[in-house]
């Protein structure tokens, strides 16, 4: 692109450049990521600065350069600023930022993750600062989405290894699941043990076959028999039912409504979204450990 263009977009991260400006990188509808240099920025006068701040959506007029284009005009349409006034939604937004910047593309169209980054920021504008809780149950839910429009959502409904549906047992207080990472979601228990156990019983015998081959082998040419078993997958966290029936409900449009008790529910299953992201993206998020350090004060 060598002409100066217009874009929408919402800054999502600001560094500075030089003794007075900022290098931005905003999120777009039109081309998606892009990084800008805003010239002038840190002047206590300038009219980019207050534009330039995190989370502040403005139409944008860009003009190329050789290795950065540069923001010429910017006029703001929405702001998130009252985020930054409590440490928990600002965390929040932090992390789903994080999540954005290494999931969305250069270049191209990117209205779908811009609409959905907006719609989470707002939710998370709007919580009372009273309800803490609600903070880090849209964060959940807007994880899943974001997976969702990755086309990285783990398996919620059946089992990864028999593939049959798992019913939380809310009347049982013992009733568990697990959810293992590289198996790309929930496994039934009892299926997993099994399998254990069937592979604790086959090296046996391969063993035993083995043994047997090296004796009857002793004198002649020797050769190597090599077993091929399916890995039993880890088992990343145990989920009780309600911690279940959350993470079954993120894909609904309205967040399920939870009792004041399960909020180590929610907790539990942002940590094990959070984990499944890391994995896949091969990042660690790193606004997670203010999250960790703010629930750990409120909760």
């Amino acid at each position: 692109m060598t002409k100066a263009y217009k874009a929408t977009g919402i800054n999502l991260k600001a560094q500075p450049l030089g003794e007075s400006d900022k290098i931005v990188t905003i999120l777009t509808k039109e081309f998606g990521l892009i990084q800008a240099i805003a010239p002038g920025a840190r002047k206590h006068k300038s009219s980019l600065g207050a534009r330039t701040g995190l989370f502040i959506v403005n139409e944008l007029l860009i003009h190329p350069g050789k290795s950065l284009s540069t923001i010429t005009q910017a006029q703001t349409i929405k702001s998130y600023f009252s985020l930054s006034q409590n440490l928990g939604k600002l965390a929040a937004s932090q992390y789903l930022a994080e999540m954005v910047l290494h999931q969305a593309l250069s270049e191209q169209s990117q209205i779908e993750i811009y609409d959905l980054l907006n719609k989470y920021l707002e939710r998370l504008e709007k919580i009372p600062n009273h309800a803490t809780i609600s903070i880090i149950a849209y964060l959940t839910q807007g994880i899943f989405e974001l997976l969702a429009l990755a086309g990285l959502t783990p398996e919620v409904e059946r089992c990864c290894l028999t593939q049959r549906l798992l019913t939380p047992d809310l009347q049982n207080p013992f009733w568990q699941v697990g959810f293992s990472i590289s198996a790309g979601g929930i496994i039934c228990l009892k299926a997993w043990e099994g399998l254990r156990k069937q592979r604790e019983m086959e090296r046996k015998e391969n063993k035993e076959i083995e043994s047997n081959f090296s004796t009857t082998t002793a004198n002649s040419s020797r050769y190597e028999t090599v077993f091929h078993q399916q890995e039993i997958p880890i088992i990343n966290r145990r989920l009780n039912g309600k911690q279940l029936i959350m993470l079954q409900y993120l894909s609904q449009t309205e967040i399920i409504q939870i009792d004041a008790a399960s909020d180590s529910g929610w907790l539990s299953v942002e940590q094990i979204l959070r984990q499944y992201v890391q994995y896949h993206l091969g990042h660690s998020i790193r606004s997670a450990t203010l999250i960790d350090s703010y629930f750990a004060t409120q909760l």
